[in-house]
């Protein structure tokens, strides 16, 4: 069936993710068309799942001009500046630039996506209240023009503090320049996300990019964000075969992972997955490097900048919503887990037809539920020379937890998900794949160097973060583990009840290669 952008699908909408009542993404797109249906807010907001909004009363009115956002004080004194939609990258040239802040003092600002930056507060300027957003030193003037000294300061959005406790409903008014263009009812609201139809084509009077913000209700003051709106392109396509369109994609959130991302790419893009969607959590390291090497070398590896704390199932929502005419089916992974079936052990080399050989299912199964098993350091005190398959084959008996791969087209408009599965549309059902019909290898306790990295701060909304004293029974944490970085005595040998070599041996019949002096190497090592 082919489907049309017309005015009577105003199911077709925009997504706001809005994590603590305040949105998600930095001067980007939003969902290309036929990405919602028409559901509305009738379920009791305990169901949702969403802490900020109830019901929108179903009137239409016109809303005073939204505040005015360009910085968001993250944890850790971290302080992401926001540039004007559609300026250019001020770090064109190599160009030093610093964040400016009212009372003189300045710090480095580092790239941080799509026309932003980021940079630390200093000391100085933690002690003065209220927090103003800096100017950005050194940029060019087309890639951050003068706010002139008739502007007044704008305080930053706090992260922890954005949100109003009471909200009652949601609207999105997209907005450009100085005040709404037009604004439409949220058809859904769940885990901080909320979904919009696109405004009344005549309501806008170019392509350029606006600002998107949310209501609590008809006469409340707008709710800043960062999102941006787009109008969609004119398209006409048949959502069952889109050219390109991937039969499976993998999506990931990523902090610091650019020396374990060769590995995790290589090996599921030889099974047969076909596009890589990274949401980048704000890394220090070179994943630039490694996405831009891995495409050079025939990888479809797509990063977005996602700075938020803790918004993991919101990026997954996103990541969702996103790419239904990219892929057909889409597996949610860490990039410390690796989809296996023992049937392929026998394999003289990797099939891009294997992971879709779990998906041969029948037509109401929207998901595959795959269950994990955790492997512990196996006697390494440092990262395997030839990588987490090669080095880490001892893990613990019991199955823990598990992972989903997806059926785009078959996720609730609501976008609930739980990281490991998503809800499904009424209709559609998850299939557990059986144990000895496919695994997933989680290299979760990694040499103690690399696991403490973990403390730094749980991506998932709903995990307490290691270093707090909440919920120390969690499965989420290591067991016996407590809310400090200390490495417990005997870690490289924990958590090893099963030796199990299965997809060492299956990756390095498939994947390595002999190098100098007959030494073996694997095709990730570079």
């Amino acid at each position: 069936m082919r489907r049309k952008l017309t005015t009577s699908l105003l199911s077709i909408g925009v997504f706001v993710l809005l994590a603590a009542s305040f949105s998600f993404h930095v001067s980007r797109d939003f969902l290309p068309p036929a990405a919602l249906n028409p559901a509305t807010l009738t379920q009791p907001i305990d169901r949702l799942m969403n802490h900020a909004v109830h019901e929108l009363p179903a009137s239409l009115r016109r809303l005073q001009s939204p505040l005015p956002m360009d910085s968001v004080l993250l944890p850790d004194w971290e302080v992401l500046l926001l540039l004007p939609l559609n300026s250019s990258s001020a770090a064109a040239g190599g160009a030093k630039l610093f964040c400016l802040f009212h009372t003189g003092a300045t710090s480095p600002a580092l790239p941080a996506g799509p026309s932003s930056f980021r940079c630390s507060l200093p000391n100085s300027v933690r002690r003065v209240r209220p927090f103003y957003t800096p100017r950005l030193s050194g940029a060019t003037s087309a890639a951050a023009p003068s706010r002139g000294q008739e502007d007044p300061p704008r305080e930053m959005i706090r992260w922890e503090s954005a949100a109003p406790p009471r909200a009652s409903a949601a609207s999105s008014p997209p907005v450009s320049g100085g005040g709404p263009v037009a604004w439409t009812i949220a058809t859904s609201s769940a885990q901080e996300v909320f979904r919009c139809p696109h405004p009344p084509a005549a309501d806008l009077s170019s392509a350029v990019p606006m600002r998107v913000s949310l209501a609590t209700e008809p006469e409340a003051a707008p709710i800043p964000t960062v999102a941006s709106y787009r109008t969609p392109r004119v398209q006409e396509t048949d959502s069952k075969a889109l050219p390109g369109r991937a039969r499976v994609c993998a999506c990931t959130m990523v902090y610091n992972v650019a020396k374990f991302l060769p590995e995790w790419v290589a090996y599921h893009a030889g099974v047969g997955v076909g596009r890589f969607f990274l949401y980048d959590n704000g890394s220090e390291d070179e994943l630039d490097a490694a996405v831009s090497r891995l495409g050079s070398e025939g990888f479809n590896v797509t990063t977005r900048y996602w700075p938020w704390p803790k918004t993991q199932e919101a990026g997954l929502s996103h990541c969702a919503a996103a790419n239904r005419d990219a892929c057909e089916w889409m597996a949610f992974l860490d990039v410390d887990e690796f989809v296996f079936s023992p049937a392929w052990a026998d394999s003289d080399r990797p099939d891009r037809s294997m992971m879709g050989s779990l998906l041969a299912v029948e037509p109401e199964v929207g998901q595959v539920s795959i269950r994990c098993l955790e492997f512990g350091p196996s006697g390494h005190r440092a990262h395997p020379r030839l990588g987490v398959t090669q080095g880490y084959t001892c893990r613990r008996r019991k199955e823990q937890r598990h992972k989903s791969v997806v059926r785009l087209d078959a996720v609730a408009h609501s976008l609930v998900n739980s990281v490991h599965h998503f809800r499904l549309r009424e209709g559609f059902r998850t299939r557990w794949a059986a144990a000895g019909q496919a695994r997933v290898n989680h290299y979760k306790y990694q040499a103690w160097d690399e696991f403490k990295a973990k403390f730094r701060r749980r991506v998932s909304t709903y995990v307490a973060d290691w270093k707090e004293t909440t919920n120390l029974g969690s499965r989420d944490r290591a067991p016996g583990l407590g809310s400090e970085p200390i490495e417990p005595r005997g870690w490289a040998g924990m958590f090893c009840d099963v030796n199990d070599t299965l997809v060492r041996d299956a990756t390095h019949k498939w994947f390595s290669a002999a190098g100098p002096g007959g030494a073996h190497r694997m095709v990730w090592q570079h």
